[in-house]
C-alpha cells in the first residue's frame, strides 16, 4: 500500500506537518501553486512567556506568484529579529544549545527564495525527527490541473493507493473521482502530543522547533507516538 501526501512548504512548520510526512511513503511539496498571504508559507508561531508570537519572513512579490518564485525581502533586518527572538524565548529550554547553532548559521545565509529557506529548515527537522520519507516537488511532475484534480493527478502519476489529506480536504476534494481511480482518501486529524515546554501551561500547535528545543533526541519518539487520526 503506497501512501501519498501533498502540502505546501511552510516556514518553521508545526508538528502535524511532520507527522503527515512521517506517515507517508512519498511526500509531495506543492511548490508550484500560488502564494497565499497570511497563511503559513512565510510565518509560524513560537511559544513565549506571553503565550505565543508570530515569526514572519517578509517577501517582495506577493501578488500572483507561485511559491517557488517568491523572493525574500531583506530591506529590514528580520534575520536578526528571528534569531534574537528564538534565543530570548528558548535559551532556557533543555536542548536549546544542541540545535541553536543550526539557526545561527541559517540566519547568516542569504536565501533569495523563500522556498530555499523553508526547505533548509524542513530537511533539518526531518533529520532530527528521524523521517526518511521520499520527497518530490510538484514542479517536477509536469501536471497543470488545479484543486482536487491536481491532488488526484499527482496521486495517479505516483501510483498511490492512499491519499492522506488535511482535514480541510473535505471541503474541496471530489471523493467520487478518487474512488473511480481506486485511491482511498484518509483525512489527517492530528492529535497534538503534550510535552515539557519552557513556559506553562502547555500550548499546542507551535512551530515544530518547540518540540526539538524542549525534548531533543526524544522528539522523534514523541512525534511517532502522536495519533494522526
Amino acid at each position: 500500500m503506497k501512501i501519498i501526501s501533498i502540502h505546501q512548504p511552510g516556514y518553521l512548520p508545526w508538528l502535524g506537518f511532520f507527522k503527515k510526512i512521517m506517515y507517508s511513503d512519498v511526500f509531495v511539496f506543492l511548490d508550484n501553486v500560488k502564494f497565499v498571504p497570511r497563511q503559513w508559507h512565510n510565518r509560524n508561531k513560537i511559544r513565549t512567556s506571553q503565550e505565543s508570537s508570530y515569526l514572519t519572513v517578509p517577501i517582495k512579490n506577493k501578488s500572483g506568484k507561485n511559491i517557488n518564485d517568491v523572493l525574500i525581502d531583506y530591506s529590514e533586518n528580520w534575520k536578526m529579529n528571528h534569531k534574537k527572538t528564538l534565543f530570548f524565548n528558548y535559551s532556557k529550554a533543555k536542548f536549546f544549545t544542541n540545535h541553536f547553532s543550526f539557526f545561527e548559521n541559517l540566519y547568516e545565509k542569504k536565501f533569495d527564495k523563500l522556498l530555499d529557506l523553508n526547505m533548509e529548515i524542513i530537511y533539518y527537522l526531518m533529520k532530527k525527527f528521524d523521517i526518511h520519507t521520499q520527497i518530490i516537488f510538484a514542479s517536477e511532475l509536469d501536471i497543470s490541473s488545479t484543486k482536487s484534480d491536481l491532488n488526484l493527478d499527482i496521486c495517479k502519476k505516483l501510483d498511490a493507493d492512499v491519499y492522506l489529506s488535511g482535514i480541510t480536504g473535505k471541503t474541496y476534494l471530489k471523493e467520487e473521482d478518487f474512488d473511480k481511480s481506486n485511491i482511498k482518501i484518509e483525512y489527517q486529524n492530528f492529535q497534538h502530543p503534550n510535552y515539557s515546554q519552557v513556559y506553562q501551561p502547555f500550548i499546542p500547535n507551535m512551530a515544530a522547533i518547540d518540540l526539538l528545543f524542549n525534548e531533543g533526541n526524544n522528539s522523534a519518539k514523541v512525534l511517532r507516538k502522536a495519533s494522526n487520526f
